[in-house]
């Protein structure tokens, strides 16, 4: 009996070695499955299609699996800007691609920075005497300017044209703060610094709205001066200044209405787009209906690589708000990009540094760390060059401040430079609902601040003199950056933002260029005659992309894309805002350089739900970790 346990002990041992491993081996096998690169598709000859049913951005947003799981909603697709560029630039110099494609019906827009540079990119696959062909239900502003460099628009027979211009709602919560009788401790430092006056005013301060108008005016004439220069005989002004007779005077049919006044070129069904771009470059022999033959994007960018000859200039991004920690990418967490800084310093691989700036700020911290990385670099002797995109501005500046050249675009939003911290308060909400405090302190700072009983004056002396010696240490690092004195600086800063043809004025900025042209001064400033850009990025989860692979091939098939679903989708972006403005009241994220007039535009904040959305979660799935 005794050899039998001991035969059944064995053969139990063996199951559970063969059970474990086989568990070894199946993860083994998924962790390799997900850690390969599938090779690429093949190009076809025929059109390169771009399909963009998502917003273009700067750097494209990675969430944690649990936060994808938790999401219950696949997060929105994501093109990176330079990346379209790249593939259209280069399809107007390859032979196998005929004609260049995009399908614009579920298009979430992108910066004024972006469209243009994508503009730019289609005018050069005109030069090379191939058609650019657009189609979209509804075109808005960004979706009419890239139609505009396009040889052919198409316009549905139900569709229309929205061009609302920069602009939107700005919330103010003061009236129900007092309400609750929540009171706002608001420290700062800057007359136009309106980061805070949502929390202490009912409407705009007159210099706050003063700037921003300025700005807007700028980056909204820098819009149509684009659209008339790429379509010059197209007539936008009544669809701009009176879209009620424009519609009207078409016999209320807004695609007709697009179509008279050169907006668009032809009227047609997604089938009718697709038998005429199958005329151009041929019909696909699937036999499906308004077929043609196509590469799409990710095919073409992984058949045509980008060239690494010559010297390697390494470029950092810097997108989204700037906050402490890890976060991103698609958010700058400022530990994460320091040590991207980091390893440029520590490596001998790169000639120079690019910094790629598109944020409107954050944590002071978070902007000092990154700061001090790139101060690591130049202290290597590397060229230090910052290429600003739509926004960098505030804590934007601020990790742009080592630089030894600043490239910008004219749409570009900069400056900003200011520093404010605020926290709410309850004395006198608690009161109300019968909780009341009691103050037991050994020093003037035992137990602030208090949120509940109140901050005490010392306290509060204390957290303003933080910020007035913050702003001047910013003004300081401005000031050398710019070969001026702190007193100049204090001039044009004061929180107040610029455009960037303004800001190359007043010596904020020192040329206009995209990243190519700081990459090449660069380059030239380290002695190289041959050059590439390499882009230092962090590694992305291989599970996380699985899943947000999967969950973006489901985002495919949205909401409504007719005129009233696009406009109500772009007031999806206030209830995001609202989101950040309440966090920023109630996060304790001590001292910001944050720019809240960069994103006062409602076309802007729209795209930015989902991932706002996917952010929460991923908050969340750090306390559930």
């Amino acid at each position: 009996m005794s050899f039998a346990r001991s035969v059944w002990k064995i053969l139990v041992a063996i199951k559970d070695g063969l059970v474990l491993l086989f568990l070894l081996l199946f993860f083994a096998a998924v962790y390799a499955a997900l850690s390969s690169r599938p090779s690429p598709g093949k190009v076809r000859e025929g059109a390169l299609y771009l399909a963009l049913d998502g917003a273009i951005v700067e750097e494209a947003a990675q969430f944690s699996p649990t936060s994808l799981l938790l999401s219950g909603e696949p997060p929105q697709p994501e093109y990176v800007e330079r990346d379209l560029v790249r593939a259209i630039e280069t399809a107007a110099a390859d032979k196998r691609i005929k004609a260049v494609v995009l399908d614009l019906e579920q298009f979430s827009g992108g910066s004024a920075v972006q469209i243009a540079n994508v503009g730019a990119a289609l005018d050069k696959v005109r030069a090379a005497k191939k058609p650019v062909l657009v189609r979209s239900l509804i075109y808005t502003d960004d979706a009419i300017q890239l139609a505009a460099h396009s040889t052919e628009a198409w316009i549905d027979p139900l569709g229309g044209v929205v061009i609302s211009g920069p602009g939107g709602t700005m919330l103010f919560y003061k009236g129900l703060l007092d309400k609750l009788k929540v009171k706002a401790n608001v420290f700062k430092v800057g007359t136009y610094k309106s980061a805070v006056e949502p929390f202490i005013r009912s409407d705009s301060s007159p210099e706050s709205r003063d700037a921003l108008n300025a700005v807007l005016q700028a980056v909204w004439q820098n819009w149509q001066d684009d659209v008339k220069r790429a379509r010059p005989k197209a007539n936008y002004t009544l669809a701009i200044t009176d879209p009620a007779k424009w519609v009207a005077d078409a016999g209320g049919d807004a695609a007709q209405a697009a179509l008279k006044s050169g907006m668009v070129d032809r009227v047609g069904d997604r089938i009718a787009f697709g038998r005429r771009v199958a005329e151009l470059v041929g019909a696909d022999e699937d036999g499906t209906l308004g077929a043609f033959k196509a590469t799409e994007l990710g095919v073409y960018l992984a058949d045509k690589p980008a060239p690494k000859a010559g010297k390697a200039v390494a470029v950092v991004t810097v997108a989204g708000e700037i906050v402490d920690g890890d976060a991103g990418p698609g958010t700058a967490g400022g530990d994460r990009i320091a040590d991207l800084i980091d390893g440029v310093t520590k490596s001998d691989d790169y000639a120079a540094l690019v910094l790629r700036v598109d944020s409107p700020g954050g944590s002071v911290l978070a902007s000092e760390r990154i700061r001090a990385a790139v101060e690591r670099v130049k202290a290597k002797g590397l060229p230090i060059a910052v290429s600003m995109g739509s926004t960098a501005a505030s804590g934007g500046y601020w990790v742009s401040t080592p630089a030894q050249r600043i490239f910008a675009e004219p749409s570009t939003i900069t400056g900003s430079i200011g520093v404010f911290a605020v926290f709410p308060s309850f004395e006198e909400t608690l009161p109300e609902y019968g909780v009341t405090t009691e103050h037991v302190a050994t020093t003037p700072l035992s137990g602030q601040p208090d949120l509940l009983g109140g901050i005490t004056p010392q306290v509060a002396a204390v957290m303003q003199s933080q910020v007035e010696q913050t702003y001047a240490r910013f003004l300081g690092f401005v000031a050398k950056s710019r070969g001026k004195t702190t007193a100049d600086i204090d001039k044009v800063g004061q929180g107040r933002i610029w455009d960037g043809g303004t800001a190359r004025q007043l010596g904020l900025v020192d040329e206009f260029g995209g990243v190519e042209d700081a990459v090449a001064w660069a380059a030239k400033k380290a002695g190289a005659k041959e050059w590439h850009a390499a882009y230092i990025q962090s590694d992305a989860s291989p599970f996380a992309q699985f899943l947000q692979q999967m969950e973006t091939g489901e985002a495919r098939h949205r909401g409504a894309q007719d005129l009233a679903g696009v406009l109500a989708a772009r007031q999806h972006g206030l209830i995001a805002r609202i989101e950040a403005d309440v966090t920023r009241l109630i996060s304790g994220g001590g001292m910001r350089a944050y720019c809240l007039e960069c994103m006062s535009d409602d076309r802007a904040a729209a795209p930015s739900m989902a991932r706002e959305k996917l952010g929460l979660m991923q908050m969340l799935a750090r306390w559930l970790g």
